[in-house]
């Protein structure tokens, strides 16, 4: 996404797509590709099947376990830097 300031600048927002989640109970690290426009509210860890629910505050389960928050919120976060 990009964007043009009132000087006439362009602003390119890099969003990342994939996510390292861990595993609170088993300490599991495991690469995601995260949805381009929604959040994921449930995550199944594959190594010890603990359910992760976002953490209270947290919209998804990447901006809680993930290493990098989920595209809804860098977005969010690249325009308030703008």
């Amino acid at each position: 996404a990009s964007k043009i300031t009132d000087h006439g600048a362009i602003i390119i927002s890099m969003v990342e797509y994939y996510s390292i989640i861990t595993c609170p109970n088993c300490t599991y690290r495991k690469k995601e590709k995260m949805p381009k426009d929604s959040c994921l509210y449930i995550y199944k860890c594959s190594s010890c099947n603990t359910v992760l629910k976002p953490k209270q505050g947290d919209c998804c389960v990447f901006c809680s376990y993930g290493n990098i928050n989920c595209p809804p919120i860098q977005e969010k976060l690249s325009q308030k830097n703008i």
